[in-house]
């Protein structure tokens, strides 16, 4: 099942590696989501602030002063009804690992995977 655009389910991906963010955004956007995209953690912890978002998709290494799970973290209490989805194709963590309920999603996904992943989370929190 493919969910409209008009349901405005709205998935920020945070990732630094272009290519893997654009893959990533085209595969939830043809499968229905409305996506944001963001080259690091300062500037998704900017998007989060100024847009309606249901689920962070975040790589854990990232450049910069804040890493994916440090981004996670300050999410989970900013805004406790965002989801949240950490990968990785460099370290694996459990599911327990990841703030406030959120689940971890190992490098390289399918896009099967991939959008299921963000629709649990998104059910989860409505």
């Amino acid at each position: 099942m493919t969910m409209s655009q008009e349901d405005g389910l709205t998935v920020l991906i945070a990732e630094d590696e272009p290519l893997v963010r654009m893959l990533a955004a085209d595969i939830l956007g043809e499968d229905g989501f409305n996506v944001l995209e963001a080259q690091s953690a300062t500037e998704a912890l900017d998007m989060l602030a100024e847009n309606k978002v249901e689920v962070l998709f975040t790589d854990i290494n990232m450049p910069g002063e804040i890493d994916g799970l440090e981004l996670a973290d300050i999410v989970a209490v900013r805004h406790p009804r965002v989801g949240i989805v950490v990968t990785s194709g460099r370290q694996h963590l459990d599911d327990w690992e990841v703030p406030d309920a959120g689940v971890y999603l190992p490098k390289p996904y399918d896009y099967r995977t991939l959008a299921e992943t963000m629709r649990h989370q998104v059910k989860d929190r409505r």
